[in-house]
């Protein structure tokens, strides 16, 4: 009776075994696949592999035959994902800060099986990032899916936010403060994710850590900021708010020598308009930026190449910071 049940899943069998063994550079035999079967208490005869090879062709997947010598292979030429691509994917869940040791590791070993078991030993190679810091917080993929929730269904989000103390524990800022803000979009920045929401009690846009929040829950209660975030252009916001720190936006002048063209652009995009200086060596620039210590810190940084002209006032903020930091020593 167990043969005869297996029997019908006979061509799930093949599928499976077309998707583990083979790929462009590695194909089966008819009588492999005969074996294949055989260990899995499946009986066949050649003639029915040809005709469930056919069956799996005509459902979409590009099996092709190639003879070598005196035998012929078929392989599994194409699938959703490249090799290419999954080393793309491979790489950046790797890299990413945010994603735990563990969940790098559960990720990636899901990740090999779409490709074929010889091609899965590639992307294994791939992982060649020695000691990278991670976040230790298990818990930030269920916060993302849960916001992805609230902002789809367009509701308020209660929680805690935490800093670091001296134990390396999280521990609830200003007394365990519960925040209470409507969520409006999930963005990535400095391999850290931001909450981008909007205060009602403040009536402003602020942003969170997600790996910061503690004891997040969704409401009932509708979401407000919709005017607002109607003309919201999250991009932009990430392009001035230097390290996701807040601070007073402002407008500024920055006079920057030609061989900085690459990082203003790389920084603000490549919509800014550049207007050369007479002394043909610099260009200015106008640009909106949060200032922060963060800003500062990135301008001082590049050194003498960027030089804020206006206003006068971050001049002055830029020159008092470095007063401190000279006072230091």
């Amino acid at each position: 009776m167990a043969k005869a049940e297996n029997q019908k899943k006979k061509l799930l069998y093949i599928r499976e075994y077309f998707l583990r063994e083979t790929d462009e550079e590695h194909g089966v035999t008819v009588k492999q696949i005969i074996a294949y079967l055989k260990s899995e208490e499946i009986e066949a005869e050649r003639k029915s592999i040809y005709d469930d090879i056919r069956c799996l062709q005509d459902y979409g997947m590009d099996i092709i035959s190639e003879k070598i010598g005196r035998e012929t292979y078929y392989k599994l030429v194409s699938r959703d994902f490249e090799l290419p691509e999954l080393k793309l994917l491979v790489d950046s869940v790797q890299s990413s800060k945010f994603i735990t040791a563990k969940k790098t590791r559960e990720l990636i070993k899901k990740l090999e099986q779409l490709v074929s078991r010889h091609q899965g030993g590639e992307l294994q190679r791939q992982v060649h990032v020695v000691n990278r810091v991670k976040n230790p917080n298990e818990k930030i993929y269920l916060m993302v899916d849960r916001l992805h929730e609230a902002i789809h269904r367009q509701v308020q989000v209660e929680f805690q936010y935490a800093g670091w103390n001296l134990k390396k524990v999280l521990v609830p800022r200003h007394d365990g403060k519960t925040y209470r803000v409507s969520p409006w979009a999930l963005t990535w920045d400095d391999e850290n994710y931001y909450l981008i929401c909007y205060d009602e009690v403040e009536e402003k846009i602020k942003h969170f850590r997600v790996d910061k929040l503690l004891k997040l829950n969704l409401t009932e209660d509708e979401r407000h900021g919709k005017e607002l975030f109607s003309k919201f252009d999250l991009a932009d916001y990430s392009k001035k708010t230097f390290g996701m720190f807040g601070g007073e936006e402002q407008s500024v002048k920055l006079k920057v020598k030609n061989s900085m063209v690459g990082v203003m652009i790389d920084r603000f995009g490549s919509d800014i308009m550049i207007i050369p200086d007479k002394d043909g060596e610099h260009f200015t620039v106008n640009v909106d930026v949060v200032i922060s210590d963060q800003f500062i810190g990135w301008l001082t940084g590049l050194g003498t190449t960027v030089e804020v002209v206006s206003p006068q006032e971050v001049r002055d903020c830029i020159k008092d910071s470095l007063k401190k930091i000279v006072d230091m020593y």
